[in-house]
């Protein structure tokens, strides 16, 4: 891939709507923090970061995708033992 294309901003927002599409396919809040990483990376080189270093934007796309995964985890909450325990049959 080009160099200059990590620059750009509209190839981090496809990754996000891709990302996010992939997060209906596959629910669990993981590729959401990844789309809203993207997301804001391409907002912030569509808003004048067009002087940032792939490095510096791969670490703020980390940065970003861990912040909005900690932040959704706090407000939706971690699914922990949903398994419902029958006491009895259902066909008795």
């Amino acid at each position: 891939m080009d160099n200059a294309l990590w620059h750009e901003w509209w190839p981090w927002v496809a990754a996000a709507v891709g990302l996010g599409i992939l997060e209906m396919l596959v629910p669990g809040y993981i590729f959401l923090g990844f789309a809203v990483g993207a997301a804001m990376i391409g907002f912030v080189l569509a808003f004048g970061g067009t002087g940032l270093s792939v490095p510096v934007l791969l670490v703020l796309f980390a940065l970003a995708s861990l912040v909005a995964y900690l932040a959704m985890r706090k407000v939706f909450g971690l699914r922990t033992s949903q398994v419902k325990i029958w006491d009895r049959d259902i066909n008795e």
